[in-house]
């Protein structure tokens, strides 16, 4: 089983690079595992007080359940990867089958700050974006795909997601074993991944 490891900032391109990958694999081959899916269970707190959590600080993923996840995939076994809401900002109590497969992409903006989680993935990328078109590429998203009015989108930028992203994310690219740019599309560093994988398998 060959354990992909894709980082990098909100809006870098995650997403891109991760579906070119998959383009390469039958479906039989490859699952993915995103972070979102791991935050962690707030269904002890109110909407109001699920709201003011901050989703860009490493405390907000429940990283033992994914590594134990990872784990658990590596020995053959099937997971149960948790539902993720945006709108309710919770799990939504379902859970998706995930069984074990030849290659495992694992995405996330956070995933390379977990030094554990770290020494399970066989290539570590990151994906790195210009801000203004980072920014850009979230205003997009969360009003178009998750109901957020531009103010509310602009606020968590400057207050938390900047901060964040240069305290916790932005350092990470120091493990990556491959940085893609990703401003405009880098076929040449993508190529290079698929050339990885194909020789793995």
């Amino acid at each position: 089983m060959l354990i992909i490891g894709i980082a990098g900032g909100t809006g870098c391109g995650k997403t891109t690079v991760v579906n070119t990958i998959l383009n390469e694999l039958s479906e039989a081959e490859v699952d993915v595992i995103s972070q979102d899916s791991y935050y962690k269970d707030t269904t002890h707190l109110s909407y109001d007080e699920r709201v003011k959590i901050n989703f860009d600080h490493p405390k907000s993923i429940d990283f033992d359940l994914l590594k134990t996840h990872i784990k658990a995939l590596k020995s053959g076994n099937s997971i149960e990867q948790p539902v993720y809401s945006f709108v309710e900002h919770n799990r939504t109590g379902e859970t998706l089958t995930l069984k074990p497969r030849k290659v495992i992409i694992v995405e996330g903006i956070l995933i390379l700050t977990n030094p554990e989680l770290r020494t399970l993935f066989d290539i570590k990328i990151f994906v790195h974006a210009d801000s203004d078109e980072r920014l850009i590429r979230r205003l997009k998203r969360d009003i178009s795909e998750r109901g957020r009015d531009i103010n509310e989108v602009l606020t968590r930028y400057q207050n938390t997601l900047k901060p964040m992203h240069q305290q916790f994310i932005e350092p990470m690219k120091e493990y990556a074993d491959i940085i893609i740019p990703n401003n405009k599309y880098n076929t040449v560093a993508v190529d290079i991944v698929k050339t990885i994988i194909n020789e793995r398998l």
